[in-house]
């Protein structure tokens, strides 16, 4: 297909009646102030949609509409443009055949861009036509930096052998934005963003560095030959931080932001000397995507407008548990954003603060300096709140000051990292809070995990083992025979893991007057019994296989959240 020829895209909306005149000046006066492609102006101001945009400048062109996220990619042929040329453009090689080259474009009617890219490919082009927000997710995944990465290493790796060379200073100086370990540590942030993930981990081993990243709780590994330039990465890290670079026998903690992609980052470090150097983990935080509320995290409508109602009450201890890594910490942030009223006093004792929250006063616990939660919440108290928050509650003194916050009119919200909602109690017996206390504090438990999602994108219909389907059934008490189970076959758009994104699972536990009952009596044997009968008591695991069963997540996921006893 021959390259567009140059069209009047606003006048030709116009006389297909897509826009109208007053909206076509409009938009050509907001484009000399923004700069901006005269599409994505209408698009801006509303007054075209992005589909029907898309679908005329196919008709008009009589070039295909492609759905880019769906469409097969050639890692090869997309190498055929570096990722400077393809952001510049909005471009992105999808087939390279002998007698020519097939382009995704965002705006087709390029007609400059068309010729540079001609220039550059030295081939006849076809174009087709996609979204460009699609387009820019696709040139993220597909742009990975662990090329970047590795030759990055190798270079640090050459300048670090040289002899005479004073690494401190080196890192040390602000002159050297341009050198390797910056560059390497930059492209490290940005590969991580690319593929959304939540922590880095970089860890020394004998004879290779190991770089690992955690994509919707699994950890994905880029071996590195260069174990040499593990030490000038953690120190690099270190300065970012503020910490002791030459204290290499102790953990560190500390935090920075860097900037990526033009987005803030908060990054959350920690050191851990290992045999062969120092382990280093850095939490990912996204500052730009707000906060979630309690309506976005997929809990089901029962639960939620049960857990409503108890964050809801003037006062009494609600408890979330999971393991590390479950979600807790959100789902408690998204509580407090229900209870954040001009009206309502909160002071939180957190270790970290992972987000900043309006009009809610965050402590940042300090052991060093003996600011633990115990004393927090000392100090709380006398601070007149109506609503407090403990991170954790880690040992006997902190549960019990927070108990008896909620006895004498406070709402407190907390977590414990148990497997179950029934085990809650039990954990909490067994640090050495009384029964009857905790049985006139306690309201509600909700205990959650993450469950990883099947990936829309590579989805397909998968025949389950009987012995699984067997399991199901009898835990969710229905008949799953009918039932056509999914799993993802892995593609591009999941990084041929199967898996997007994540969604929790929940069981939320109401205390009833017979679970209470056996609470005071410290009889836990019966508070077991008496919770797994509680009416509309349901385990977290029967929430994931009813995901499983509607396509959300597969079979796999429901077996490895569930517990031996189930």
């Amino acid at each position: 297909m021959e390259t567009p020829k140059k069209i009047r895209i606003g006048d030709m909306l116009v006389q297909n009646r897509a826009i109208t005149h007053d909206q076509l000046l409009t938009a050509l006066a907001e484009q000399k102030k923004s700069g901006r492609k005269l599409g994505r102006t209408l698009i801006d101001l509303n007054f075209i949609k992005e589909t029907d945009l898309l679908n005329f400048l196919s008709r008009q062109l009589q070039i295909p509409f492609l759905d880019i996220l769906r469409f097969p990619r050639n890692a090869e042929a997309i190498k055929l443009l570096p990722e400077s040329v393809a952001r510049r453009f909005r471009v992105i090689v999808l087939e390279n055949t002998e007698t020519d080259i097939l382009l995704a474009m965002s705006d087709p009617t390029d007609l400059m861009g068309l010729d540079e890219l001609s220039r550059i490919l030295k081939k006849p082009i076809r174009t087709a036509v996609v979204r460009e927000s699609d387009l820019l997710s696709v040139i993220d995944q597909s742009y990975r930096r662990t090329s970047d990465i590795s030759n990055l290493a190798e270079k640090l790796n050459v300048e670090l052998s040289g002899n005479n060379i004073d690494l401190k200073s080196l890192l040390n100086n602000e002159d050297t934005a341009d050198a390797p370990v910056v560059k390497l540590l930059q492209s490290l942030f940005d590969d991580a963003a690319q593929i959304k993930a939540s922590d880095i981990h970089i860890e020394p081993d004998e004879k290779v560095l190991r770089i690992r990243q955690r994509v919707d709780g699994v950890l994905i590994e880029h071996v590195l030959d260069e174990v040499n330039i593990a030490s000038a990465l953690v120190i690099r890290l270190k300065l970012m931080a503020g910490l002791n670079i030459s204290e290499k026998r102790l953990p560190l903690d500390g935090r920075f932001s860097v900037l990526v992609k033009g987005r803030p980052i908060d990054v959350r470090l920690s050191t851990m000397p290992v045999q062969n150097g120092e382990s280093v983990v850095m939490r990912l935080l996204d500052q730009t995507h707000g906060l979630l509320n309690l309506n976005h995290l997929g809990i089901p409508t029962n639960i939620l407008q049960n857990f409503k109602k108890y964050i809801n009450n003037p006062h009494g201890l609600v408890l979330v548990t999971g393991p590390t890594g479950s979600g807790k910490t959100t789902t408690l942030y998204a509580a407090l954003t229900e209870v954040n009223r001009a009206e309502t006093k909160i002071i939180t004792a957190e270790d970290p603060v992972e987000y900043s929250l309006p009009r809610i006063n965050q402590v940042q616990v300090n052991e060093k300096i003996g600011l633990n939660f115990a004393s927090v919440l000392r100090s709380a108290l006398r601070q007149d709140p109506d609503v407090i928050l403990v991170g954790e509650m880690r040992d006997t003194e902190t549960a019990e000051i927070a108990i008896r916050a909620s006895i004498t009119g406070h709402l407190v919200f907390s977590t414990l990292h148990t497997n179950s909602a029934i085990e809650t109690a039990t954990r909490l017996m067994d640090m050495g809070v009384a029964g009857y206390i905790l049985a006139s504090a306690l309201k509600a438990i909700i205990a959650q995990r993450l469950v990883r999602r099947i990936c829309e994108y590579c989805s397909e219909p998968v025949v389950i083992e009987k012995a699984q389907l067997a399991w199901l059934e009898k835990i969710c008490q229905k008949d799953f025979s009918q039932v056509h189970f999914k799993h993802g076959r892995g593609c591009h758009q999941c990084n041929h893991s199967g898996y997007s994104g994540r969604i929790g699972v929940y069981e939320l536990l109401e205390l009833t007057p017979e679970t209470l009952d056996a609470l005071r009596c410290s009889d836990m044997q019966r508070f077991t019994e008496k919770a797994l009968a509680t009416p509309g008591f349901q385990r977290y695991t029967v929430c994931a296989a009813e995901y499983a069963a509607q396509g959300i997540t597969t079979v796999a996921e429901v077996l490895r959240i569930s517990s031996d006893d189930e």
